[in-house]
């Protein structure tokens, strides 16, 4: 692996390692148990959200919504607004912090410091260590993920471990067998399984979808034929993969944790783009930050 992009998907385990040792106190920027929180964020960082407030709420933590910045207005009662923006320069995700009315804690997770939204927040978790150089963004939002589940006491024991041993092993499908990517995922991976999607799109200009994996059924599937390749995230559903198999498409589920599935796909957007003469650290179109006039 020789873009930058390739370097940094590879940097991840030893970045979740040095964030897991900072978990239980870096957590807090996410609020205290009970209190109403909002979490915002544009492009990969909403999917970071969407995830986020699932897990959340998932272990008891309180009310969470998350929204896309860009489309946020004020109206419910939050106690804490969190805003995620790896460049901290993201124009939408300044504006609607700016929007959040007084009362609510204003709280960011970035990854360079004195940006334009750490100074637009009371309390600001900075990243500095898993920022990047690439557009394509895949260690910051995965190392975010890591922190959250283990400040809310998840068990990530093996996950630094899981993520060495997948790296060190070739991937288990041919990119150019397919010309149609879909990824599933329930709860807070459906976050992931957009994250992915997004990643095919940015670095590899190629076909990819998202869903919750059991919608997948209800309309989508009618496109699957024997070059789609379909990513099972979570736990494997096998009533949902035979289905799937029947049209001819491909299943890929990988045994690992969710984070891992989403390093694997990382690479297969990383390995796509290649295979079609395209560079994933110049996605079209696109810069590390969008910032408006």
């Amino acid at each position: 692996m020789s873009s930058t992009t390739s370097r940094e998907i590879a940097s991840q385990p030893d970045v979740w390692a040095r964030a897991l040792t900072d978990a239980h106190t870096a957590g807090a920027v996410l609020g205290q148990p009970g209190d109403r929180t909002l979490i915002l964020g544009c492009g990969t960082s909403a999917f970071v959200a969407e995830s986020l407030a699932a897990l959340r709420e998932a272990a008891g933590q309180g009310e969470t919504d998350a929204a896309y910045a860009s489309e946020w207005r004020p109206g419910r009662r939050y106690d804490r607004v969190v805003a995620i923006s790896r460049s901290g320069t993201t124009t939408e995700v300044v504006d609607a912090l700016r929007l959040v009315p007084d009362g609510p804690v204003r709280a960011g997770i970035l990854g360079v410091a004195g940006t334009t939204l750490d100074l637009a927040c009371d309390e600001s978790l900075v990243l500095d260590y898993a920022d990047e150089s690439s557009v394509v963004q895949t260690r910051f939002p995965t190392t975010v993920l890591a922190l959250a589940r283990a400040s809310f006491d998840e068990d990530l024991t093996g996950l630094v471990e899981e993520g060495r041993t997948a790296l060190a092993a070739p991937l288990p499908v041919r990119v150019q067998d397919y010309d149609h990517f879909v990824f599933l995922g329930t709860s807070w991976t459906y976050g992931l399984a957009q994250e992915a999607a997004l990643k095919i799109r940015e670095a590899a200009q190629a076909w990819s979808e998202s869903y919750p994996a059991l919608d997948y059924r209800h309309g989508p599937i009618a496109v699957a034929h024997p070059g789609t390749l379909v990513m099972l995230f979570g736990a494997l559903d096998r009533a949902l993969a035979a289905d799937i198999e029947r049209t001819g498409a491909r299943v890929w589920h990988i045994d690992a944790d969710p984070l891992v599935q989403l390093l694997q796909a990382q690479r297969l957007a990383v390995e796509l783009a290649e295979s079609r003469g395209l560079s994933p650290d110049r996605p079209r179109h696109l810069t590390r930050s969008v910032v408006l006039d």
